[in-house]
């Protein structure tokens, strides 16, 4: 049977469906105490007094930590000195200094989650407040360059600048420009599961985290840097995570606190934050302000573009949103100047989510596309295709592979997108106005440094390890499927293990860069543990044409296992030439005339992402990344009140994502390819490239169906009507 490919179930469903996947709050810890975070409810000044006297006294409490008397820790890191743009800046009771609404001020430890609930709410707090200003669009702050050093995303570095050819001359001379400003809000991580933590200090000096991470190796780092410990002294697991989508990407202040509380009080701690408290201080995606302006010809070939603009960040971090990247490498265009800024603001530092800088570029450039074929009277698939950058336009390699050709054909014949009416309005279902729109999608193939190690053993399975986590997206399973495609063994007779500093060391898992490089590092582990083998048969005057089980081999030469470890690097060839997985969406919409109602009531997307490691879990991704799309085009908006800097809607109630009656049935297609260049496994990442393109690709169907073009997200029935 062929292990790589077919939509295998997941290995880890059963324990899932069953309870009996721990996650890191479910843990059983002997003596657990529980913690309780009590956050600022003002958006920067002091604090003046805090009365923790009714919560210590309350039954059950332990300990209440203040600025006041929390642990002294060694210098934390600041904006300039940070090492990384996951390595945010905390904050650890360490001053009397409120820099955002939300912000961790104290921490109560009870016997019991409700009694540390409880007390916490005894705590008052006394402020002297400052004026705020959290509003991107209405700031007094200049915008300026990131603070160097600047890290960029996921296994690239990227200028925040860049130039080619003579812009101003070039839109000078166009015959046609399109000119226009498009606003995203910021927008907060919601995953099934919040941030969980249980801490577990080993004497003095050795301590074990249980926590929800995408990266259990950064938690390990900052943990160690945080608190003043030998990296190797502290342990970090994370078998089971209920979604991550960029907030679990690095450490909050929430991790080290727990580390705190638990050695304050001598026993475990567990902290859990609440659904409201995953607003503010464990990141969202940044308020984004950009203008593109385009310059073509009357045949619709581009001559120049030039795309800027600023996004927020906190007065004390830095964190920029390279929402350039894919101005600059999705289309043939021989001027181009693009410019990204940051404008500090009285919140919560932001961060990386589902797909930081691709999606939010996306919705910019190409609803200025569909803006600019509106203008000359040319269909947007073929305005598309009339600039398809054979190479890359940045650095003129040649692509590793790209099969987006393919994609807008497969995507636009299932959609039926040559029976569209191309006047705006002149498509109905009864009194529904009816709409189309299209946008491409593309997410960098990303691939760090990861290792793996395989064992095969005397009864003929196999164990591989490496210290990667599960998010959600089928690591488990993908890595498993690799692991038996390699070995030449049944799935059932692999078993993979995960999230677990003591293992191999892997990246964080995000930037869709798992499957690629901890896939690369297993198949290679795998075979290395054959060639071993192999090496061991010659070796015993075994006859290498008969073709005999790893077992037998084994027992014959009274060997009970055998163990190959690899460590994956990035190839040679990532340095000749280009490498991006790129897709095509199609939606078509329902408008209300009279309400402003606007629903999806169908979707497309083609990609083209390398090989599909398992048809099953790469189209929940792609799935899950669309249906996000059209979250982000209609529903999600993070609402700051201006005057006090708080967020309003910090919750589920009324901080709107899809269920189940606003998602229409979507088609995921897979458009096949061979890329022998990006990795050992020729596999590119899914987890994000789902999500890009699709809000513009909505917003283009809302402009189709109504003739009004809604330029700032979310697209709701006010700014119809």
């Amino acid at each position: 049977m062929k292990k790589i490919g077919p939509p295998v179930d997941r290995v880890d469903g059963p324990l899932k469906v069953t309870g009996g996947a721990r996650y890191a709050a479910e843990v059983p810890v002997a003596r657990v105490a529980h913690a309780v975070l009590v956050l600022s409810t003002i958006a920067r000044g002091r604090i003046t007094g805090m009365d923790t006297g009714k919560a210590e006294r309350a039954p059950g409490v332990l300990a209440v930590i203040t600025h006041k008397n929390a642990m002294h820790l060694p210098p934390q890191p600041t904006r300039e000195t940070r090492a990384s743009q996951g390595d945010h800046v905390l904050q650890l009771l360490q001053d009397d200094h409120v820099l955002y609404n939300r912000q961790p001020i104290a921490i109560v430890v009870a016997d019991t989650f409700e009694r540390a609930q409880h007390a916490a709410h005894l705590v008052a707090v006394r402020y002297e407040a400052a004026p705020v200003d959290v509003d991107l669009l209405r700031t007094r702050t200049a915008a300026r360059a990131p603070h160097p050093p600047y890290h960029g995303t996921v296994a690239q570095t990227l200028p925040v600048e860049s130039r080619r050819g003579d812009v101003a001359a070039a839109l000078a001379a166009a015959a046609v420009r399109v000119e226009e400003v498009y606003t995203i809000p910021a927008e907060t991580h919601n995953p099934m599961e919040p941030h969980a933590t249980i801490a577990v200090w080993h004497g003095p000096t050795h301590l074990t985290v249980y926590d929800s991470t995408q990266g259990v190796f950064e938690d390990q780092r900052k943990l160690a840097a945080s608190l003043g410990l030998p990296r190797e002294n502290v342990r970090v697991i994370s078998h089971y995570i209920g979604g991550g989508f960029g907030t679990k990407g690095a450490v909050w202040s929430h991790v080290p606190l727990a580390a705190m509380a638990a050695q304050k009080v001598g026993r475990p701690v567990k902290l859990v934050l609440s659904r409201p408290q995953m607003f503010g201080p464990v990141g969202a995606r940044p308020q984004i302000e950009q203008r593109v302006v385009i310059g073509a010809g009357r045949d619709g070939v581009l001559a120049a573009i030039r795309h800027e603009g600023r996004s927020s960040v906190s007065q004390f971090d830095q964190f920029c949103e390279h929402f350039t990247a894919p101005t600059r490498a999705l289309y043939k265009c021989p001027n181009l100047d693009t410019t990204e800024r940051v404008v500090s603001l009285d919140i919560a530092t932001p961060c990386q989510m589902r797909a930081p800088g691709e999606v939010t570029g996306t919705f910019a450039l190409e609803s200025a596309l569909d803006e600019l074929a509106v203008k000359l009277a040319i269909d947007p698939l073929e305005l598309r295709l009339r600039n398809y950058a054979e190479t890359d336009p940045e650095t003129g390699r040649p692509w590793s592979s790209k099969s987006l050709r393919q994609c807008y054909q497969t995507a636009a014949e299932k959609f039926g997108w040559s029976r569209k009416k191309p006047q705006p309005r002149s498509m109905v279902d009864g009194k529904l106005l009816v709409g189309w729109g299209m946008a491409t999608a593309t997410y960098p193939a990303n691939v760090r440094p990861a290792s793996a190690i395989a064992t095969l053993f005397a009864d003929g399975t196999a164990l591989v390890r490496a210290g990667t986590q599960d998010i959600g997206t089928g690591t488990y399973t993908v890595m498993t499927q690799v692991a038996a495609d390699a070995l030449g063994l049944p799935v059932e007779k692999v078993r993979f293990e995960l999230g677990d500093t003591d293992m191999p060391e892997t990246p964080t898992s995000g930037g869709s860069c798992t499957a690629a490089s901890v896939g690369s590092a297993v198949h290679q582990a795998c075979l290395g543990a054959r060639e071993k083998l192999a090496r061991l048969g010659n070796g015993g005057g075994a006859d290498p044409s008969v073709d005999e089980p790893f077992a037998a081999q084994l027992a014959r030469h009274g060997m009970k296992r055998i163990e190959a470890r690899y460590d994956a690097k990035q190839l040679e060839t990532r340095d000749r030439y280009a490498m991006r997985a790129f897709g095509a969406q199609f939606v078509e919409v329902r408008v209300d005339p009279e309400l402003g109602e606007v629903r999806v009531s169908r979707a497309v997307g083609a990609f083209a992402a390398g090989r599909i490691l398992n048809a099953k879990t790469a189209r929940s991704q792609l799935l899950g990344g669309m249906i996000w799309g059209i979250s982000m085009a209609l529903h999600e908006n993070t609402v700051y009140d201006p005057k006090l800097g708080r967020i309003m809607n910090n919750d589920l109630s009324e901080y709107l994502v899809p269920v189940n009656l606003d998602i229409p049935a979507i088609d995921v297609l897979f458009v096949p390819e061979d890329d022998p260049y990006v990795n050992e496994i020729g596999v590119k990442g899914v987890g994000e490239i789902g999500i890009t393109g699709m809000a513009a690709a909505v917003a283009n169907a809302v402009y189709h169906a109504t003739g009004r073009r809604i330029r700032d997200l979310p697209i709701t029935l006010d700014k119809l009507l």
